[in-house]
């Protein structure tokens, strides 16, 4: 995002909310900048649109499609990285996280934790 100017850091943005509407009938509010790329001019540019950058607490390389097939490391990684306030990112394109969510779901719930939207979230 630091890279594009404001015209199209709009457009970018605009063009992200259109298809996120369409798709899931849903009006976006919270941003997450590609890759954690931002800088000061980028966060007062989204939050003059009406959007909150949110970042995360956990990632891992099961964006890089050519890293698939470890299941057991993703498990540890994930279940490693629990905590409250955990805002985790996981990308949709892993195969590994769809075969083995439903299952770190019922993990993390039988630790006791539970589940919430950024907007249910209270710091």
């Amino acid at each position: 995002m630091p890279d594009l100017d404001n015209d199209k850091l709009k457009e970018e943005i605009t063009k992200l909310h259109i298809a996120v509407y369409e798709k899931f009938g849903y009006e976006m509010k919270y941003l997450r900048p590609p890759k954690g790329e931002f800088s000061e001019r980028t966060l007062a540019l989204t939050k003059s649109l009406g959007y909150t950058t949110v970042m995360w607490s956990f990632a891992y390389d099961d964006w890089d499609e050519s890293k698939q097939g470890r299941e057991n490391y993703a498990k540890e990684k994930i279940l490693s990285n629990v905590h409250n306030g955990a805002v985790m990112l996981l990308h949709a394109n892993s195969k590994d996280n769809t075969n083995i969510l439903a299952e770190i779901i019922k993990n993390i719930k039988e630790q006791g934790y539970e589940f919430k939207t950024l907007d249910e979230f209270k710091r």
